[in-house]
This record gives C-alpha cells, structure tokens and sequence, in this order.
C-alpha cells in the first residue's frame, strides 16, 4: 500500500500493519501526529514514570508506562520516528555518579513500559544530560557529561536507526563539548542549542547539522541568552528555544531551521524555568515539568508559526525537573 506524502503518492510503500499502526497512533501525514511523553527525572527523587498527553488538546497528563530501571534523571531523548520514541542515558542517584549507558525505546502505537535498544558509544563513561532529535529514519543525540570516570563534557553526536535496534555509532562532533542543550530540527537539518562546558561556561551558541550525512557540526548563529537546561520544539520550518539557567530564563527564542543567524525573540514562558521538555506536533509546542526552582508539574504552549508568550496547557502526573521529551509528530517528521 502507498502512504501518502508531500513527495508524491508513491514515496513509501508500507505494509498494511504499519499503515493501521499509523492511524492509531493519530500519525498519517496529514493529521499530524499528537501523542506527546514526558519521560523520567526528578519528583523529586528519581523517578521512572513516562507521562502522556495529546499536544493538541490541552489537558493533565497520563501514565503511559515507565523506563527500564527504577529510576531516571538527566535522561536524553535520541528524537523519534512516526512509531517509536528512544531515549538515552541518564543518572539514577542524587550525587550523579551512577550513570547508564542504556539506550531505550517505547512504541507510541500501544502504551507500556520501555525496552531496551542497545548502548551508547561511549557506555564505558555513562553519558547524561544529552539531548536528541531526529527525521522519520535517524534519531541523533548530542553532547552531554559523565561525572566517572572523571569528569568529562562531551562534544560527540550519535546517531541510531529507528526501524531496527542495535547500540548507538558515531556521527561526528559538536562546534563545543557541552551539557544540556536543546534540540530541534526539519526532515533535513538538526539543530542544537544553549549548553553548559567546563568550568561553569553557559553558551549561547547553535549548531547544525544534515541529519541524513555524517560529520561534524556547523556553526548556525547564537541565542539571545547562554543558558543551559533549556527545551527545544519545531516545526518543519521554525525551531523554538524555552527556558533554562543561570538565573531561570523566562525566554523563548526561534529561529529559522532552513537558514543560519541568531535567533530571535519569540515571547515568555509563563515562568521562568530550568530543566523543562519540549514536545512538538510540528504546530505546537509544548513545555513540561522544570524547576522555577521549586519542581512544578506545570505544562505550558506555544503556537510554533506565531509569537507570543507560552499558556497554560495542564499538569503533569507529578512535579518533575530534569526530564525528557519525545512526540510523534515534531518538525522532523513533517
């Protein structure tokens, strides 16, 4: 059977099941995939709950399964395809020295707990705080920092194919060695933002890259701020950046994924917060959880094609910072 795209009646051919899986999951193109998780960290001790919402309706969250291990901060999204949403690394202790290197994945057409993928490329160290984002085939992760062996931030890119499991393998390097960026991208680019590196340097910077290549990153433009712990969500054509620290940014920044420049300002979020997620169902944005530096269950919204400050959208299952997000309709699978 053909599935239809904007490329032309016939630029997939799926199987019967994997077109009856699509609709299910509210995932033909068209209807713009709308399942939205939230996933693990800090409630506010570690927590492995992955929470669901529908981003085009605004409403409270619900359980949809948990992670594999009992618990997860600082968990890395490595994006996701029209079925399935992978997630990488973490801590499961409070003094961040007992890293993973699982890298792990849920299928939105049913809800349920998570199963493993394979590792990262670098298991030995146990990378956390990364962050990812994908197309329809690759899912990519970027950076992050291990605290053992010894303290190290990382500049490596990753990347895995969806459709099939196995560990990660590399894809070449970051312009900078950082932490807690956000992600966003189209079908074509990838683009990461914000960061933290050694001896506490909060960047400002962005990079690019072309998702369905290998190489290393190039320089795209800056943020309005250099911050950390922020949350990305794009359409197939904008790029949104929300929130992080020092100092608990309020700040929304968008740019244009298709061209290179410094972003630009887009509103507020309806308080200023750090280590928040981002879901996008390619119109939408949607912000979960953070600190403001109190932990809150806050969700919040934007409409990624306009400007505006954020709205309220509802509530997590509970209070949680230092989570993970993933969609099944984001800008990269548009």
């Amino acid at each position: 059977m053909s599935f239809p795209s904007k490329d032309g009646p016939n630029s997939y051919i799926w199987k019967l099941k994997d077109v009856y899986n699509a609709r299910l999951g509210d995932n033909w193109p068209g209807s713009g995939g709308s399942l939205g998780l939230f996933a693990g960290g800090i409630a506010p001790a570690q927590t492995n709950v992955i929470a669901q919402i529908n981003i085009k309706s605004a409403a409270n969250a619900t359980d949809f399964g948990d992670l594999i291990g009992s618990a997860n901060k600082n968990l890395g999204s490595m994006g996701s395809s029209f079925t399935r949403g992978v997630f990488a690394g973490g801590h499961t202790d409070g003094s961040y020295t007992a890293g993973v290197n699982v890298v792990q994945y849920v299928e939105f057409a049913t809800t349920g707990n998570a199963a493993d993928f394979g590792d990262s490329t670098y298991s030995a160290e146990r990378r956390a705080s990364s962050s990812g984002g994908s197309d329809s085939t690759r899912g990519i992760s970027y950076g992050g920092f291990t605290f053992q062996p010894s303290d190290v931030f990382y500049n490596i890119i990753d990347y895995i194919t969806f459709a099939s499991t196995g560990n990660s393998i590399d894809f070449g390097d970051m312009t900078v060695s950082a932490l807690g960026r956000a992600q966003c991208g189209s079908n074509i680019r990838g683009v990461a933002a914000g960061g933290l590196s050694s001896g506490s340097t909060f960047r400002n910077t962005i990079d690019f890259i072309t998702i369905q290549s290998t190489g290393n990153a190039t320089d795209f433009g800056d943020l309005n701020v250099s911050v950390s712990a922020l949350a990305g969500a794009s359409s197939s054509t904008r790029g949104t950046f929300a929130g992080g620290n020092p100092g608990l940014s309020n700040t929304i920044d968008f740019i244009t994924i298709a061209s290179t420049g410094n972003a630009t300002d887009f509103g507020d979020l309806t308080t200023a917060t750090t280590g928040l997620a981002g879901v996008s169902n390619g119109s939408r944005g949607v912000f979960g959880g953070g600190s403001t530096p109190t932990i809150v269950n806050t969700i919040q919204f934007i409409t990624i094609d306009t400007t505006g400050n954020a709205t309220d959208f509802g509530d997590l299952i509970a209070a949680t910072s230092s989570l993970a997000g993933s969609s099944n309709g984001h800008g990269g699978l548009q």
